[in-house]
């Protein structure tokens, strides 16, 4: 679980985030969503420690994150992967070389113990015959798989994901989504996502944080949010008219489905 209250961050006379607090819960997939500039990318930094926010409490697992010493936030680092927007990977190694850099970083098993990790998590994402392969040489979405193979190569308890989606076809997008929600099942990490993809939200979106202009705006699930009347929200999620009436429609079949005594002003609020 990662715990974050009243965090502020400013840059220059910009405030960023303002006052911004929320839970990221164990064995979930945790999205952060809204427009460009509603501070969502800068709160994962400060999550991670790339930025230092102004002020407020970031809290692994009940230990405080901002006051821990550079040596410990080291320590903490290496129970966390990362998967990059563009992937990140290094255009010179092949894939096997990708995902043993964090082992020959971090790790002092064996050379052989070591490879023998990066084949588990590269066959966990369905890239068995893909370890000599360059970048170059492979689709966007395997190199997406790469770098989730690389994210989790060092079993960590925390995963981070910047736009897993960006750049991908809807059928791809699909398959990194269903990915990225059995490894965080299977492993019980931590998972946050930033996203601008609505089917991820609708798939994925567990526990949801919905920022606008630097403030938490929204929080609930992928259920909820159908049900929202919150305009800010449903101006982002159904921006197009084709999408509100996709809403409508599974506003339709949710209420039929939800039971009588599911109190429907908490889903309305």
């Amino acid at each position: 679980m990662i715990e974050f209250k009243n965090i502020k961050k400013s840059f220059d006379d910009k405030v960023v985030l303002d006052d911004v607090s929320h839970i990221m819960e164990t064995g979930k997939c945790n999205l952060i969503i809204g427009t460009s500039g509603s501070g969502k990318t800068v709160l994962q930094k400060c999550l991670v420690g790339l930025f230092e926010p102004n002020s407020g409490e970031i809290i692994y697992d009940g230990i405080s994150f901002t006051d821990m010493t550079e040596d410990d936030r080291k320590q903490l680092r290496q129970q966390i992967g990362m998967l990059f927007q563009g992937s990140a990977l290094f255009d010179s190694m092949t894939v096997e070389q990708n995902v043993l850099f964090p082992l020959d970083m971090f790790s002092r098993m064996s050379h052989s113990d070591k490879i023998k990790r990066v084949n588990e998590v590269l066959a966990r994402v369905n890239l068995v015959d893909a370890n000599k392969k360059y970048p170059a040489e492979i689709s966007g979405g395997m190199k997406k798989r790469v770098g989730i193979a690389r994210a989790i190569v060092l079993n960590p308890k925390y995963l981070f994901c910047d736009e897993p989606n960006s750049g991908l076809d809807p059928q791809t997008a699909m398959v990194i989504d269903k990915l990225i929600m059995d490894i965080t099942k299977e492993f019980n990490m931590t998972t946050v996502i930033n996203t601008h993809d609505m089917n991820s939200v609708m798939e994925i979106g567990e526990n949801i944080l919905y920022m606008y202009q630097g403030r938490k705006e929204w929080t609930g699930n992928n259920k909820e949010i159908i049900f929202s009347k919150n305009e800010r929200l449903n101006s982002f999620i159904f921006a197009s008219e084709f999408l509100q009436d996709a809403k409508d429609m599974r506003m339709l079949e949710a209420k039929g489905k939800i039971s009588d005594d599911r109190n429907m002003d908490e889903l309305l609020k």
